[in-house]
């Protein structure tokens, strides 16, 4: 087995498993969440947990889009967090920039060989291209080339269906709004391609819980080790 980063999936997401408020981008519990009633009074619990994750956190293009990062402001100081952006066509150059300007390091990750990003002079900026996306070589890149030990996955459904059927997560951290989203095309916590047949049941991941806690105003942060 070659080396890689020990990593943990930590998403927010409503008690039906959904980590958006619906199937279109402008639908974004980040955006939504705060202004449901019942929801947005502990809302601050899963913004404060999320400040003791790793220092390493991978992301995507599209939900960072999602989050309005090609039009906020650039940030004024670099936190002390080295951000992993996987993106073909969905950040701009400003928002490529938001990163270099908020990085300790920024590792974006692309199959498109004319992203913004080529055209940005940073000296925390640092790209790494793949003709076809292989989630075992990004994981054993980043340890090998970056000392990168330990890593929080924040991405959408689609990417983490293939982090788990590659079997490349090791612990699950799901913080539980209180509040049902439903919707079939609504993005899940691991969504991606189905099963189809009993041989594949292996791609499947088996959790063991490793702590359960009820935080206030209903909300409840679940912790599991993935054992297979």
């Amino acid at each position: 087995m070659n080396k890689r980063p020990i990593t943990t999936l930590f998403l927010l997401t409503s008690v039906d498993g959904k980590i958006s408020t619906g199937a279109s981008d402008e639908l974004d519990v980040d955006k939504d969440f705060p202004n449901i009633h019942g929801v947005m009074e502990g809302l601050h619990q899963y913004y404060e947990i999320e400040e003791t994750t790793d220092l390493w956190c991978l992301n995507s293009g599209r939900v960072q889009a999602k989050v309005g990062v090609n039009e906020k402001p650039l940030p004024q100081e670099r936190w002390n967090i080295s951000f992993v952006i996987i993106d073909n066509n969905h950040l701009t150059k400003h928002g490529v920039e938001y990163f270099t300007h908020l990085s300790k390091s920024f590792v974006l990750v692309t199959s498109n060989k004319h992203h913004p990003a080529y055209d940005i002079q940073a000296d925390n900026l640092y790209i790494l291209y793949y003709d076809v996306f292989n989630p075992d070589k990004l994981f054993e890149d980043l340890y090998e080339k970056f000392g990168c030990e330990r890593i929080t996955v924040q991405t959408g459904g689609t990417l983490n269906g293939l982090f788990l059927r590659a079997k490349l997560l090791d612990f699950v951290d799901i913080i539980v709004a209180p509040i049902l989203i439903g919707g079939k095309y609504t993005s899940s916590l691991v969504d991606g391609d189905s099963l189809m047949s009993k041989s594949e049941l292996n791609k499947l991941g088996v959790l063991k819980l490793e702590n359960a806690e009820v935080l206030q105003d209903s909300f409840i942060r679940l912790r599991y080790k993935i054992i297979s």
